[in-house]
């Protein structure tokens, strides 16, 4: 740590460190364009002119490291002198459009033109003028006279999204940021561009033109996508969601989204929402109100009941529902005397219900500082965008990543070691590695593997380094070989030192597996009920036909069912079910979902029910009542809640006990052979409100998915 003096204020700070950071430090504010606290240092803007003790001229704050005993003012004459004649530089070519730019209210460069802006310009020449660009469905580039070069967004793309797909071209006053040989900003990642310029040149194409900052109401929410658990702020107006952006939280997704968390809020205001619940009569549907529904729906449960028993009865539901709903799910099948519930629909192999959750393994904050990672069945990029992310810091500084995956796809970050094997063989695959482990260490290997070149390079990464881990992808997870290829993975990680975990897929696969939406004793799984066992189903949140390994034919055996109910905030199921029930989605409800971590955390509706859409909670609820089945007198979510906080034996509220996590599994001697590939969703096809977002579907991996789909 070296001293410095800061306006008056000594500060310690560690060497290396700029002007800026000890600034931030104190609590000192220096204006700045080009600066980001997650992107390295360009000094592009100059806006950071300080005035160092000794130094001539002065100097940018972002990029002068602090010496022992240096004295910096930030706001002297000579300071404020430079801050203003840059500003004025940075003005000249700007147009005066803040009336129409969509970054007006919160705009960096308008907020720092108040103090530092002059009131009159010297500039009388024309001011340049650069033609918009098409870059695809999601960032708009139509006025990029604005650009003030700080290049933000072509460092963003290079060092967090991993992929630079903007650069700068030309010199001087031709320079501008632009896309290379016509090309579209397809990164995943690509909306972060929006958050990060200070000026209003990269907007949102979706949101363009939509509504001024300040009409905005700010609340925050939970991403229902994937299993981060990204902290989301959600814009509303007029009961409408109109935008979508992060919450800065350091331990979870710092402060970046995915697009998939950004832009899927348009589904929510579309054309497929459904309002009223419907029946379908003589194969047409009709709206009715919910007493009628509700009675239709209960006196088929107990006419199944009566006639079949209630093992002829189940519920299907999706890990993208709350806590709260796949509780009540849960507790509703099991009311009317069924164990048939599993949310386990891409699955090809079943565990029994247990009372612990297969999880990450660690906190997702460790995936930036692992130095040896061995990922098995994921396509990381498309499947997790943020830990993808995270990982890709990770390499950046040193760390090895090996993969084993059934395809080549663009990890846009270094792959150290790589086999491309079938599914098939993943197992072989890992049991190769803990052979070449097992010579290492002078111990025996569980399974005889063969050792390749691939397996001894990835055995001596995994024997090196200190913060390791094996993980298993969604392909890995939905793999009727997963139970064999987490026990693999167990042995490699025990002898290696390395922890083990799942990239979960959803929002709420841990917290599914919390409160036991799985068959008990004498039960039927997910693919037992898609294969026609019922009479009665109930479809929570979830289309089996995208959402379920047994694909387009799950709609031919759904539709021998007696009766088929789908809860859905969309017109969802309608080819094989016989009432449709409208829920809220998460924007609608409050709720709480759990990581892959085992974060709990919940989150409060930033809207009001759209028509006569219901949460879903209430409407287990209300389904209950009639039944006249006990337990169900919840008058909140957060009853729900504080019932399910007992239940897990006093856990702190959010933090899932760590008790209730583990990734220990059995390596069995018998290999049970593999049947089929493992379903697994494509980035934009990962669940209803997705697969309705329309700038998201016009995106390139979307276009390339239903190219797959179309051809396969």
């Amino acid at each position: 740590m070296i001293e410095i003096e800061l306006d008056g204020k000594k500060v310690d700070i560690v060497e290396g460190s700029m002007i800026m950071h000890a600034a931030e430090k104190a609590g000192t504010y220096i204006p700045h364009f080009c600066y980001h606290k997650k992107l390295s240092i360009a000094a592009s803007c100059r806006m950071c002119l300080v005035d160092v003790e000794k130094m001539p001229k002065p100097m940018p704050a972002c990029a002068t490291p602090v010496t022992q005993g240096m004295i910096v003012r930030t706001k002297s004459d000579k300071a404020i002198k430079a801050q203003k004649s840059v500003m004025e530089f940075l003005l000249i070519n700007h147009p005066l459009d803040c009336p129409i730019c969509d970054q007006g209210g919160e705009c960096q460069l308008q907020d720092l033109a108040v103090g530092y802006g002059g009131s009159t310009s010297r500039y009388e020449e024309e001011k340049r003028v650069v033609f918009h660009k098409d870059v695809g469905p999601l960032v708009s580039m139509e006025e990029m006279s604005r650009c003030i070069h700080c290049t933000r967004c072509v460092r963003f793309g290079q060092e967090i999204a991993g992929v630079m797909e903007l650069g700068m071209s030309h010199r001087g006053e031709h320079a501008e940021i632009e896309t290379f040989l016509g090309q579209s900003i397809d990164s995943e990642l690509s909306g972060n561009m929006i958050d990060i310029c200070p000026v209003g040149a990269l907007t949102s194409k979706p949101f363009r033109y939509s509504a001024r900052t300040w009409e905005l109401s700010r609340r925050k929410s939970i991403s229902p996508h994937d299993s981060t658990g990204t902290n989301l702020i959600v814009q509303v107006k007029n009961n409408k969601v109109m935008r979508v952006v992060p919450l800065e939280n350091e331990a979870v997704n710092e402060c970046w989204i995915a697009d998939r968390d950004r832009f899927s809020y348009e589904a929510l205001n579309g054309d497929e929402r459904l309002t009223s619940p419907m029946l379908k009569q003589g194969g047409v549907w009709k709206t009715v109100d919910w007493k009628t529904a509700l009675e239709y729906v209960v006196h088929g449960l107990q006419s199944i009941k009566a006639n079949h028993g209630p093992s002829f009865i189940g519920a299907l539901v999706s890990p993208h529902s709350t806590l709260e709903e796949l509780y009540l799910a849960g507790a509703l099948v099991r009311g009317l005397g069924s164990e048939n519930i599993d949310y386990r629909l891409r699955n090809a192999e079943f565990e029994k219900a247990s009372t612990v959750a297969r999880y990450l393994g660690m906190r997702i904050q460790e995936l930036s500082s692992l130095q040896r990672v061995l990922v098995v069945g994921s396509n990381l990029r498309k499947d997790h965008p943020l830990f993808a992310q995270r990982l890709r810091q990770a390499v950046r500084v040193g760390g090895e990543l090996s993969v084993i995956n059934a395809a080549a796809t663009d990890w846009a970050m270094p792959v150290r070691h790589s086999d491309l094997v079938p599914a098939a063989g993943w197992l072989h695959a890992l049991s190769d590695i803990a052979a070449a482990i097992a010579v290492e260490k002078n111990v025996t290997a569980p399974l005889g593997g063969q050792i390749t070149e691939f397996a001894k390079a990835v055995a001596s990464s995994l024997l090196g380094g200190e913060n390791k881990a094996v993980l298993l992808g969604n392909a890995a997870a939905h793999h009727s070989q997963a139970g064999q290829l987490l026990a693999m993975a167990n042995w490699i990680g025990e002898h290696t030192g390395a922890k083990v975990g799942y990239l979960t897929e959803a929002a709420n696969t841990v917290g599914a597996q919390l409160v036991g939406v799985m068959p008990g004793e004498g039960g039927l799984n997910a693919g037992q009920m898609l294969s026609g066992a019922l009479k009665a189903t109930l479809l929570l949140n979830n289309e089996p036909e995208f959402d379920s390994a047994a694909g387009r034919a799950s709609i031919d055996t759904l539709k021998q069912s007696e009766m088929v109910v789908t809860l859905s905030p969309f017109k969802a199921n309608m080819e094989m079910s016989d009432v449709l029930l409208p829920i809220t989605p998460f924007t609608e409800t409050p709720g709480t979902f759990v990581n892959a971590e085992g974060r709990v955390q919940s989150f409060y509706a930033v809207a009001k029910p759209l028509g006569d859409a219901r949460p879903a909670w209430k409407v287990f609820r209300a389904l209950a009542d009639m039944l006249n089945l006990p337990g169900f007198a919840f008058d909140s979510a957060q009853e729900v809640l504080l019932h399910l906080h007992s239940k897990l034996e006093g856990g702190a509220p959010s933090w899932v006990p760590a008790n209730r996590l583990s990734n220990v599994h059995e390596l069995s001697e018998t290999i049970t052979p593999m049947r089929g590939e493992p379903c697994v969703a494509a980035i934009y096809q990962l669940d209803s409100i997705v697969r309705r977002a329309p700038a998201l579907q016009l995106t390139a991996d979307a276009k390339k998915a239903g190219t797959q789909e179309v051809t396969a």
